[in-house]
């Protein structure tokens, strides 16, 4: 029974539109702050390190390098404060808590990117794997006929190259 309530009270303060971003992200977090009686929003970029919890108690941590030192910050996904989140690029990771980050400096902090387009859908990177794919086959196709021609030419010209030396012997045993 009182699980119920928590619910309906946990869906009036969900928010309705939840951006779409994975661990490894690098992120933009645009954050609501209060300077008496001005609002500004200050945006805070880096890498999504970690997620956690469900519902209104989903929780993120972003991470930067700001002046050689590491600065992370979490977030709650459904808070007001939190104006919006916007994907700048998709890391490749196969980790659901990227904590070895902290150890690493320079270069090795950097993800491989998942998608090469910054702007390229799931369903975009999928059709572009595709077109490789069938681009590298036809490839092999067209290399393999040009070995197979090769192939007959050399054997064409053994064999004209054999019947010019059987003809050849008897032209000059004639002069």
């Amino acid at each position: 029974m009182q699980n119920k309530f928590m619910e309906l009270i946990e869906q009036s303060s969900m928010k309705a539109t939840v951006p779409k971003f994975e661990i490894g992200d690098t992120v933009d977090v645009h954050v609501r702050i209060l300077e008496g009686e001005k609002e500004r929003i200050q945006i805070f970029n880096g890498v999504v390190i970690a997620r956690s919890g469900t519902k209104t108690r989903e929780m993120f941590v972003v991470r930067r390098i700001v002046q050689g030192e590491g600065v992370e910050r979490k977030f709650p996904l459904h808070s007001p404060r939190i104006a919006d989140v916007t994907v700048k690029r998709s890391g490749k990771v196969r980790r659901a808590k990227l904590y070895y980050l902290r150890g690493l400096s320079g270069k090795a902090v950097r993800l491989k990117e998942r998608f090469p387009a910054s702007s390229a859908t799931a369903a975009e990177a999928k059709a572009a794997k595709a077109e490789r794919r069938a681009a590298r086959s036809q490839r092999k196709v067209e290399k393999a006929e040009r070995a197979a021609k090769i192939k007959a030419d050399t054997a064409a010209a053994k064999s004209a190259g054999a019947t010019k030396a059987d003809a050849a012997p008897s032209g000059d045993q004639a002069s």
